[in-house]
């Protein structure tokens, strides 16, 4: 272990792999550490007797839920944007390789206590039970000014320079009702919340393609894919990666102790005694826990069931976004689903998942809304965990912490962060210009 490297990576979560694989990618000398025995760090994924000893302690799960092995329940579940920045990432690195992806059934909106799929093109939006006849008529009209819109042919811009323009503004003159901006921008556009009205609403417009043209990717109910055998999958694929590009991983690394000049710049890690020197360390927060604060929690509730989430038209992995104003909070709330269909649980069982930015102490209350939607379960575990990001400035101590994940059932916001963390460590911008058909392994 006493050798110089270029980087050296503490943790073995989603995020932290990810940007191991494209440092190793650029011919930097990595090397990959974790404290656990396992991959993936808080993003991990548990079969079924891991899932009872984090949450029940000594008890055994019982019998009738099927063998242990079959689970592969994550614990950050986010559903990826088929023509999302993940995907671009992903097919950049070729750990698609690795992957097989399968779309996912269903997308869908919670909105005035009953559950809807979401429209996403103008043939969808006249469908919809979500909006009554004149409605329709101008959401299809924006609907048809959003499929059409290109950033860099002004002719259609409809004379709207949209980096100036607000969200709002926009909404306004299609003359959209509330109802129909709610579900427009917070599960087509995904804002986590209502900020984004007052912002300029370019932003908007092209969360809004991405997901259209994510959902024309895969003919399928919805934008989403997801890995067969879950998320678990990626860390792993990323190591796999590393090591092609010779970066050496090394799990149950106790303590790792980041060390510092007089400076305060980073030196290396020691573990066991040994010291890796280094120019740069990448980590989560756990590592280094003195340069991060508290920003909120997440509550969440994971359930066990033997049967698809009502209302979803029977599908076998769908996403269900509740938006604040629909249930008079500050923050969306988001149920995720996913079943033996994508070999994360035994034929014929499901696992779900509540999550939202918490507000209370008492997920079980605050998580209501969403659980009610889910008809009965055989298991139902629940769960509070702090979120914290970096405070320290990574040009003088060069050390590089990821944000914790939020309560979000689709990967945007933990890319964003990715890519972010991947500019300040190299001083370029990851190029995402790919093929996309480079991820067909999706379709089966």
């Amino acid at each position: 272990m006493d050798e110089e490297y270029d980087v050296i990576v503490l943790g073995t979560g989603l995020k932290e792999c990810i940007l191991s694989g494209l440092l190793s990618v650029d011919g930097l000398k990595v090397l990959h550490m974790d404290r656990n025995d396992y991959y993936g760090g808080e993003s991990t994924s548990l079969n079924l007797i891991q899932l009872w000893k984090k949450f029940r302690g000594d008890d055994k799960p019982p019998a009738e839920l099927g063998p242990s092995r079959d689970y592969n329940v994550d614990m950050m579940p986010k559903f990826i944007m088929a023509n999302g920045a993940l995907v671009r990432v992903l097919i950049h690195t070729d750990v698609t390789k690795y992957l097989y992806f399968k779309a996912v059934d269903g997308s869908f909106v919670f909105n005035k206590g009953k559950v809807h799929k979401v429209p996403a093109t103008d043939m969808e939006a006249l469908k919809s039970p979500l909006m009554g006849l004149f409605e329709k008529r101008r959401a299809r009209k924006f609907f048809i000014f959003v499929q059409d819109y290109v950033e860099n042919d002004p002719k259609t811009h409809d004379g709207l320079d949209l980096t100036r323009v607000t969200t709002r503004e926009l909404i306004a003159k299609y003359g959209l009702d509330d109802n129909t901006i709610d579900f427009i921008g917070h599960a087509l556009a995904l804002q986590r919340d209502d900020r984004y009205l007052n912002e300029p609403a370019i932003d908007t417009v092209k969360r809004m393609k991405l997901y259209a043209e994510s959902l024309a990717r895969f003919q399928g109910g919805s934008p989403y894919i997801y890995p067969l055998y879950g998320l678990g999958e990626l860390p792993q694929a990323f190591a796999r990666l590393s090591a092609v590009y010779g970066g050496t991983y090394m799990l149950n690394k106790p303590e790792c102790k980041v060390e510092f000049d007089a400076e305060g710049k980073v030196v290396g890690v020691t573990s066991e005694g040994e010291t890796a020197k280094c120019k740069k360390v990448v980590c989560d927060p756990s590592y280094l826990p003195n340069k991060t604060r508290k920003v909120g929690k997440v509550a969440r509730a994971i359930a066990i069931m033997s049967h698809p989430i009502p209302n979803t038209n029977d599908s076998h992995s769908v996403q269900i976004i509740l938006p604040q104003k629909q249930l008079g909070r500050r923050s969306d709330m988001y149920v995720f689903c996913c079943s033996y269909t994508h070999n994360v649980a035994p034929k014929g069982k499901f696992i779900a998942f509540v999550s939202t930015e918490a507000e209370t102490d008492n997920p079980q209350t605050e998580l209501k809304a969403g659980i009610d939607l889910l008809g009965p379960v055989d298991e139902m575990f629940f769960d509070i965990y702090d979120r914290y990001e970096p405070v320290n400035e990574p040009s003088l101590d060069n050390c590089f912490i990821s944000t914790s994940y939020d309560g979000t059932t689709h990967f945007e916001s933990t890319v964003t962060d990715v890519l972010n963390m991947y500019t300040m460590i190299t001083g370029k911008v990851l190029d995402l210009n790919v093929d996309l058909n480079a991820a067909s392994a999706a379709e089966e």
